[in-house]
């Protein structure tokens, strides 16, 4: 069953180690994508999404452009970063894995997804809505992301492990066809 992802009740975030001592958290402002989600055999789901680079936003502009730079996504060049499911392992009724490649600056590497289905229900406004929770750890440095600046006092400016964190709201896309027609 194909799935549309819910974008004003979903979220892409991620926090980042800065100066060795705290942590920048931002979020990707516009994304999209499909779950074709059989509830029957879940092993048997894909996902696909398409993020936007330049929705980048840690609520401060001037890092955000920096972000959007060369130095970082190149947003320019690479506007978009895409995530594409490779298996999907099935550990309980409410908690899996999403095995999938994340390409980000044309670089592709698997991640792993630790995901938790939050359950199905029928919206007041006629729709049928799963909920999914995700996480997962990149090093930056894994798709070419390596500018930085050493710190006088030891350490670097920017952390290399990012810390992704998900939330999804899908929306059953035959309902959402069926409501347009009608």
């Amino acid at each position: 069953m194909s799935w549309k992802i819910d974008s004003a009740h979903s979220e892409i975030n991620f926090s980042v180690r800065h100066l060795m001592v705290s942590n920048v958290r931002g979020r990707f402002e516009r994304f999209s994508g499909v779950v074709n989600f059989d509830e029957e055999n879940p092993q048997n789901s894909s996902v696909e999404v398409q993020i936007e680079a330049a929705s980048i936003n840690t609520r401060e502009p001037q890092r955000d452009a920096h972000l959007r730079s060369p130095d970082f996504l190149n947003a320019d060049q690479f506007p978009y970063l895409m995530f594409k499911s490779k298996r999907i392992e099935v550990l309980d009724d409410s908690h899996g894995r999403i095995i999938g490649d994340l390409t980000i600056r044309d670089v592709t590497r698997e991640v792993v997804l630790d995901v938790v289905y939050n359950g199905k229900v029928k919206s007041p406004f006629g729709f049928t809505t799963a909920g999914f929770s995700a996480s997962t750890k990149i090093n930056r440095k894994d798709w070419g992301l390596v500018w930085n600046v050493a710190l006088e006092t030891g350490g670097v400016l920017v952390g290399e492990e990012i810390n992704i964190q998900i939330e999804v709201e899908l929306i059953h896309e035959q309902e959402t066809e069926q409501a347009a027609a009608g």
